[in-house]
């Protein structure tokens, strides 16, 4: 119903605006229109896909660093990623505070560990947080609340968005039962859950105080931290103070401002890792195999119609016009293409977060990205297409 109405007003407007041969042109064989529409539709998809799961795995690996409640980060100069961090000495973030605009530093500890399935009794690697619960630095619904009890021992909060193989801990919780688990061989107990989300590099996550995540990982030493976070006055300037430190604090510490800390870790999965090579090439996979369904599509359609090409050659009309005609079937084909591929993209993010819990969303930048490659493609397909015109000789063809 909604394509019938769109068609019908773009029928009435090229009408309007004397330019009706390219829409009569396309609409003249349903079929053909149909297949052509039901191409793009499918390019268009594939599109979406790729790039809705590849800022999926920049913005998932990243929510942890954006909340982060400071200004710079240290981490050992060593690290790549989260999934590969090294740890360093307290001591170069409490050194941190001989600066006058620093505020105040908070020590992370991060590591991944086995969690036991309550009810199946399946290992599954989870990460897991350890902070000074006196201050949060943690800008996540449910932590406020839960601060207070992390300080009790052998406790943790769990992240209600992780995966269902983890077990029903957030439903359970939810229900008032009393929840525990094993952690790393060591029973834990769930005492709040907070929100953070699966990732591609963790499918689950924890938080608990310092003191239980030594107690958990107790062949890790005390004061070899993973993160450190820096909190300024107010006032101060991030960049000028991170400058300020780079130069004061040993080289074994890298100093970022909380951006670049956002920016170091979505770099790593963009250009160090596969993945964001592979979706970017499968968007690009979704762009070629759009401009060979459009040329087929166009450059058929030039074929049948060549002898009335030819009559227009001959009663005046220039090849310019004829590229403008092939072009603006291109164009209404891109247009009228997208709808479809973009209702079933919607459709299929919907099912692939439900799937996969990773925040897989429609944004307006991508719907106009999309929309302007499938333009492009459709254009750049029609161009190539409307060179069989060249040999429109009305002398040859009658």
């Amino acid at each position: 119903m909604i394509a019938e109405k769109i068609a019908n007003f773009l029928s009435t407007y090229l009408m309007n605006k004397k330019i009706p041969l390219s829409w009569l042109q396309l609409t003249r064989e349903k079929t053909r229109l149909a297949v052509a529409l039901a191409g793009i539709g499918f390019a268009d998809i594939l599109m979406f896909m790729q790039l809705g799961f590849r800022d999926a795995l920049y913005y998932s690996n990243v929510r942890l660093h954006s909340s982060l409640e400071g200004d710079i980060v240290l981490i050992n100069s060593q690290s790549n990623a989260i999934l590969s961090m090294r740890s360093f000495s307290q001591r170069r973030l409490y050194k941190a505070l001989d600066l006058p605009a620093v505020q105040s530093v908070h020590p992370i500890y991060l590591d991944y560990t086995a969690w036991r399935n309550p009810e199946t009794g399946r290992p599954r690697s989870i990460l897991i947080f350890g902070f000074n619960p006196e201050v949060n630095i943690f800008n996540l619904p449910g932590m406020v609340e839960n601060l207070d009890k992390l300080k009790l021992p052998d406790v943790v909060l769990y992240d209600r968005s992780s995966r269902v193989e983890y077990g029903p801990i957030a439903a359970d919780f939810e229900q008032g039962k009393n929840v525990t688990a094993e952690v790393r061989r060591r029973r834990i107990k769930v005492v709040g859950l907070f929100t953070l989300g699966a990732s591609f590099g963790a499918d689950g996550n924890l938080i608990t105080s310092d003191v239980n995540f030594l107690r958990i990982f107790n062949n890790r030493q005390r004061g070899l931290i993973d993160i450190g976070v820096i909190k300024l006055k107010p006032g101060a300037d991030a960049n000028v103070v991170t400058q300020e430190l780079r130069n004061y604090l040993p080289q074994d510490v890298n100093v970022l401002t909380k951006q670049q800390f956002i920016d170091f870790e979505r770099n790593y999965w963009a250009s160090s890792t596969a993945i964001g090579f592979i979706f970017t090439l499968g968007t690009i996979m979704g762009f070629i195999v759009g401009t060979v369904i459009v040329y087929q599509i166009l450059y058929t359609e030039v074929a049948d119609h060549l002898a009335e090409y030819a009559t227009l050659k001959a009663i005046g009309y220039t090849q310019n016009y004829l590229l403008t005609v092939i072009l603006q079937e291109a164009f209404l084909l891109a247009v009228i293409g997208f709808i479809p591929g973009f209702t079933f993209a919607l459709f299929m993010y919907s099912t692939a977060r439900n799937a996969t819990l990773l925040p897989v969303f429609m944004s307006l930048e991508r719907a106009i990205l999309v929309l302007f490659l499938t333009i492009v493609m459709c254009f750049f397909s029609g161009a190539i297409a409307v060179r069989k015109l060249r040999s429109a000789d009305p002398a040859d063809i009658f």
